[in-house]
């Protein structure tokens, strides 16, 4: 290609919002003979750009970025795929349907160098297809659709294996209700459900296969089975049956597979256990060592000496009667006579899960256990629409987010309030991103149960964010504004009653520095008091040059004036 050029023309590589939304940067993709190149462009002239003015101190005049961003109902780059042959130099189209207004979030080839495989979604993202395409001709086959009243998960597309016998492939669907593994052969006809049962599969491994016959190969995936809480790591045949753990039931399991499915790495932790690594033969599932490759002893004996909280897992109900699931750190010194405050922490989004019975980590999780060492309850909640539950579950906020959300975790803050250790009085909530979004709307429209918040780069509007993960769940503006607009945190903001501190980073080119303007101003118009603070330039992570120990610092003053 030759005529590639900056905010407008792409080839071979994502725009913005396919690289943030459909987690891609690699459009392109070799034919397993190498003899052909396949590449997405992608036109974006018809984009319109956002702009984030940056300062620097050694300059006199701001700096303006200038990219292309589709917000919400708004024009998306026009995509079209191209194979490139090696042999000839010669450049073949490929035939992806009349429709211009559609998603390509991926493209491999088959195992057959002579067929592309394409990926094709439509705007509203709720039928997702396969296309088989000629490498010579450019013509394309649909061999294979999935469709859904409400939304399709780009990871089903990610599960999409072509077996070697190059008569077979494998993709996941949550048509039963879960997602799960299926077999289909090459034009498309369904053979079978291999996985099946009231759990979803969250990671597909891959398919150790036998070349003799193909209903003696066996699949490797993970799923949250027994429970949403824990990942372990299965074996099942093709066929559908005898399926075998290969890690504990309880807990959260991960594996690193060897190419030839002869050994493979476990990776395990629970809430109780740090990080253990070992190394397995998959044959027998028998240790290949008997001490394993990392058990994390000196970490184990770190947090008996910083007397690291447990956490204590339990259940509430929905505003619906539904259990939800939620865990409790508490003081060390705890005494149930006492009153603590509490802060909820979460992150609320569609598919996200927050409560699972894995080692803690991160740095929310250490900045909790220090909160707890100056006399508080930190409390984790998950509510409704967030992840491993089922289809129905995670997908009853569709065309309305952040309603069912908000309401179970004021039913959540009730909860806490009717236990005897618990100062109803002071149980404040807070959250990042999806999380600042949702602790926004808790403060408000839950101003009699919640005393303080705290929003970091918090969405004030959908009408703001991106087309790609906006109308997946809320479809375009023009189809649902009422599911834009009655939860978003402007048209609530009058309802503020608690103490309130909003942070954003101003170059967060994800959730623009317009969303917390926004937010900002409509506070203001209601003669509303609360904090504010901007870090320059800081993207949506605020995590270089100090500003991430300048936040945590002063989110921690803030819990302590103010619960």
């Amino acid at each position: 290609t030759s005529d590639g050029q900056f905010n407008e023309l792409i080839h071979g590589s994502a725009d913005w919002v396919y690289e943030e939304e459909f987690s891609i940067t690699k459009a392109f993709s070799w034919s397993a003979d190498s003899k052909r190149l396949a590449y997405i462009s992608f036109d974006e002239r018809a984009v319109k750009e956002y702009n984030l003015q940056l300062w620097s101190s050694g300059d006199i005049y701001p700096y303006d970025y200038r990219f292309k961003y589709p917000k919400a109902g708004e024009q998306n780059s026009t995509v079209s795929i191209t194979i490139h042959n090696l042999t000839d130099a010669k450049n073949t189209p490929v035939d992806i349907g009349k429709e211009s207004d559609i998603y390509i979030p991926r493209i491999n080839w088959t195992q057959d160098p002579e067929v592309l495989s394409v990926i094709r979604m439509n705007r509203l993202q709720n039928q997702l297809e396969i296309l088989h395409v000629s490498a010579s001709t450019g013509k394309s086959t649909l061999i294979f659709t999935d469709k859904t009243d409400t939304y399709i998960d780009i990871d089903n597309a990610d599960d999409l294996t072509y077996l070697g016998d190059n008569k077979h492939f494998v993709i996941s669907s949550e048509k039963s209700g879960y997602k799960h593994l299926y077999l289909y052969t090459i034009d498309g006809t369904l053979v079978r459900q291999i996985t099946s049962g009231d759990f979803p599969v969250t990671e597909f491994i891959g398919v150790k296969e036998d070349a003799r016959r193909i209903d003696r190969s066996k699949v490797y995936y993970i799923s949250a089975d027994p429970s949403p809480l824990d990942k372990a790591v299965f074996q099942i045949d093709i066929a559908g049956k005898n399926k075998v753990a290969l890690s504990p039931a309880r807990g959260t399991s991960s594996v690193d597979m060897s190419i030839d499915f002869q050994y493979f790495v476990l990776n395990y932790d629970n809430a109780t256990t740090p990080l253990q690594v070992s190394l397995h033969q998959l044959k027998n599932n028998k240790p290949v060592r008997l001490k394993e490759l990392e058990s994390n002893e000196k970490l184990a004996s770190k947090i008996k000496e910083y007397e690291v909280s447990g956490k204590e897992f339990y259940t509430y109900k929905s505003a619906d009667g539904q259990d939800l699931n939620a865990y409790m750190l508490k003081p060390s010194d705890f005494d149930s006579h006492r009153k603590y405050p509490v802060l909820i922490f979460q992150y609320s989004g569609p598919g996200s899960q927050n409560v699972a019975n894995t080692w803690g980590g991160g740095v929310n999780y250490h900045w909790h256990q220090m909160l707890t060492q100056e006399g508080y309850i930190v409390v984790v909640q998950d509510t409704r629409g967030t992840g491993y539950r089922g289809a129905d579950f995670e997908k009853v906020t569709y065309k309305q987010l952040g309603k069912y959300e908000t309401e179970d975790h004021i039913a959540g803050a009730k909860h806490l309030a009717t236990l005897p250790y618990i100062d109803a009085k002071r149980i404040g909530i807070w959250g990042w991103s999806y999380g600042g979004y949702i602790s926004s709307l808790a403060l408000f429209k839950g101003a009699d149960y919640f005393k303080m918040g705290i929003a970091v780069a918090p969405v004030s509007t959908w009408r703001f964010y991106d087309t790609i993960y906006t109308e997946r769940y809320l479809q375009r503006p023009q189809d649902n504004a009422s599911g834009y607009d009655d939860n978003s945190p402007l048209t609530h903001a009058s309802k503020l009653k608690g103490d309130f501190l909003l942070v954003h980073g101003t170059g967060d080119d994800n959730v623009h520095f317009q969303n917390s303007i926004a937010l900002q101003d409509e506070l203001i118009l209601h003669g509303k008091q609360f904090q504010s603070f901007y870090y320059p330039n800081r993207t949506h992570g605020i995590g270089d040059y100090n500003a991430r120990v300048h936040l945590y610092t002063m989110m921690t003053e803030f819990v302590l004036n103010n619960l």
